[in-house]
């Protein structure tokens, strides 16, 4: 999965807030080579660092990452924070 990735390459990600667990919005993030693996990649999104797995749901395109964000609950109102 990874090979899909290069570092500094900009990604979407559907990030559920982990405080509330109801509430989903849509992040950019980078993907950097991953700080203790050094070959492995991972995700920076909030300051952490994240391994990049089939769990995320990990978008090239924010309008792709919308669509998906609307697929899965059917909602326009999208909360964005790009950063």
């Amino acid at each position: 999965m990874q090979s899909n990735y290069s570092p500094g390459q900009i990604v979407y990600v559907i990030y559920r807030n982990p405080h509330t667990q109801d509430v989903a919005n849509i992040q950019e993030a980078a993907v950097v080579q991953a700080p203790d693996h050094p070959n492995q990649l991972s995700l920076f999104l909030y300051d952490t660092y994240y391994p990049i797995s089939e769990e995320l749901a990990i978008f090239p395109s924010k309008e792709e990452a919308e669509q998906a964000y609307y697929e899965a609950f059917g909602s326009s109102d999208i909360e964005e924070y790009y950063g």
